[in-house]
């Protein structure tokens, strides 16, 4: 097993369990740190705390006392934990240290690491790129925000393969030396404000994947998005763009019906069967990182004239009488459900809503043109209804649940309608995860049937 390098604390707060800190505080244990575990959800007698207990943590379970911290030389934070927490916010006055499993995860790794992040389009483009460097015969594994923890795999990595992770900006914000060779940056869009309060907040976060990168590095970047196109400015690696608007030498870009990168032809873009710019962009993106990683044009082709995409974003559920059911229900903000909208030019009925963050939805309003129904729920149910009548959207019907929703679109539509589950919120008011969300919309699909 690989040891942590350059980590030179003793005694660790494990903040949260779940599978990142369980996996952080087992590995921390391991290296032979003192390891405090802490989490207000967890109970003494549930199986992890109590196998964690048994291998020498010291674990306090079912609250967040102050006094955890005392004694303790740096903060191992799961990343779903708001630093609005009082526990956080005591470290940060006693000027702990903190960071999450992703910074852990980097001093492990011996192989190359091709970090992925950005508001949309994250676990597409990790899948997309660990499936072509895979196809071209150059090992590869993927953890992160899917798939397995990073630190458990990085500590099996071996120098020939790659790590490729899908990271989220609550994990970003956790780091201190952790350095990608290849980092993609898809797009940014004011998300997940109740977490970071400021989109200032929420771009610098993200901008924590380039920030230790040097000039033997790649920074991948969306050439189409104004806040990136600044922010790489400051990087101190080689910045590749990728574009689907135009022409971009260095790096990837569409011209003439073709897919080129760095001035070569890699495939016609007619054989790629991903639907939609924003899916374009994604394959663009890992291209970009699959072909600086050593995939070949064989092994990208390959790939990109199969994959149909990931399950939850805009993936194709069935033809029933002629209607086309799409599940996007990992579409959990405006600009993910805009690019579904965007993908499609016939009649559309859209089913959309869910947690209420404090969003309007009037930018959806441009995007509805060819929505010929709306069906909303969930807690913006109203708000929706608002932005859809503005918009002119003829027909707008509320139900309870998704369940509900696509059966009521599906008495809303004819043949070749597309009936699209893209509900620009996150699924918490009804839902544990946006997964679930999607499961119950194919079930329902699946009933119709």
């Amino acid at each position: 097993m690989r040891k942590l390098e350059n980590f030179t604390y003793s005694r660790a707060l494990v903040l949260g369990l779940a599978k990142s800190g369980t996996a952080a505080a087992k590995l921390l244990l391991q290296e032979g740190l003192e390891v405090r575990v802490n989490d207000k959800k967890a109970d003494e007698g549930d199986e992890m705390v109590q196998e964690l207990a048994a291998h020498g943590a010291e674990v306090i379970a079912g609250s967040h006392p102050l006094s955890v911290l005392d004694g303790i030389e740096v903060v191992v934070k799961n990343p779903g934990i708001p630093y609005t927490n009082p526990v956080v916010q005591e470290a940060l006055l006693r000027k702990i240290p903190m960071i999450t499993e992703i910074e852990l995860a980097g001093q492990l790794a011996e192989g190359t690491i091709i970090g992925i992040t950005g508001s949309n389009g994250k676990t597409t483009t990790t899948t997309l790129t660990v499936e072509m460097l895979r196809e071209s015969n150059q090992p590869a594994k993927v953890a992160g925000n899917i798939g397995k923890v990073a630190t458990e795999v990085a500590q099996t990595l071996s120098k020939q393969e790659s790590l490729v992770l899908e990271l989220s900006s609550f994990q970003l914000m956790g780091i201190d030396t952790f350095r990608p060779r290849v980092a993609v940056l898809l797009n940014i869009f004011e998300a997940h404000l109740d977490y970071h309060q400021t989109f200032e907040n929420y771009k610098q976060a993200k901008f924590n994947l380039f920030r230790n990168q040097t000039k033997d590095d790649y920074l991948i970047y969306n050439a189409d998005d104004p806040h990136l196109k600044e922010a790489v400015k400051l990087a101190a690696s080689r910045t590749i763009p990728f574009s689907v608007q135009r022409k971009v030498e260095d790096g990837a870009w569409i011209e003439d019906g073709a897919v080129f990168f760095l001035g070569e032809k890699v495939m016609d873009l007619d054989e790629i069967v991903l639907v939609g710019d924003h899916q374009l962009e994604n394959a663009l993106a890992a291209l970009a990182a699959a072909k600086l990683s050593g995939a070949t044009n064989e092994g990208i082709r390959a790939v990109l004239t199969s994959f149909a995409g990931v399950k939850h974003r805009l993936q194709f559920v069935d033809k029933i009488h002629g209607r086309l059911f799409y599940n996007d229900s990992k579409a959990t903000n405006i600009l993910a459900t805009q690019k579904a909208l965007d993908s499609f030019q016939q009649p559309t009925i859209l089913l959309a809503g869910g947690l209420d963050r404090g969003n309007e939805f009037t930018e959806l309003g441009s995007y509805l043109s060819n929505v010929k129904a709306m069906v909303v729920f969930g807690e913006t149910a109203d708000k929706l209804k608002t932005a859809g009548e503005e918009a002119g959207v003829p027909v707008i019907e509320n139900a309870g649940d998704v369940k509900k929703a696509a059966q009521i679109a599906y008495t809303l539509s004819e043949k070749n309608d597309v009936i699209l589950l893209s509900p620009a919120c996150a699924s918490w008011d009804q839902y544990r995860t946006f997964e679930e969300r999607g499961d119950m919309f194919i079930q329902a699909v699946h009933t119709l049937m």
